[in-house]
């Protein structure tokens, strides 16, 4: 990962709502979740929540596909775990030291979402 697509992807997480979402996707797994109950999750206003879910997709933290006339959103776990590999990159002083865990998310039935 690049500095600039760091400083995009931190930029998109230092929001309180967008940093809510992000985790909410991270938690719903490879299928994701609709717009519809990322808002009733988070208690947020479908208008708000499209500008959020614009600069999260613009830092390629999240994707968005059309299932039927829901959009599914999801995040974006190698580009999560790029960010998280940026930013440990030299965490033993420059020593190779144990690679940071990356995330591969199991698939989770809807109900074990809270």
């Amino acid at each position: 990962m690049e500095k600039t697509d760091a400083v995009s992807a931190l930029g998109a997480l230092a929001q309180d709502n967008r940093l809510d979402v992000f985790r909410l996707l991270v938690q719903a797994g490879p299928d994701g979740l609709s717009a519809g109950a990322v808002a009733e999750a988070l208690g947020l206003a479908p208008n708000s929540l499209t500008f959020h879910f614009d600069r999260l997709r613009a830092a390629g933290l999240i994707a968005v596909r059309r299932d039927g006339r829901s959009m599914i959103y999801t995040a974006q776990y190698e580009q999560m775990n790029a960010l998280l590999a940026f930013l440990t990159e030299n965490c033993c002083g420059g020593v190779s030291c144990a690679p940071a865990a990356e995330c591969k998310p199991a698939r989770k039935r809807k109900s074990e979402i809270a």
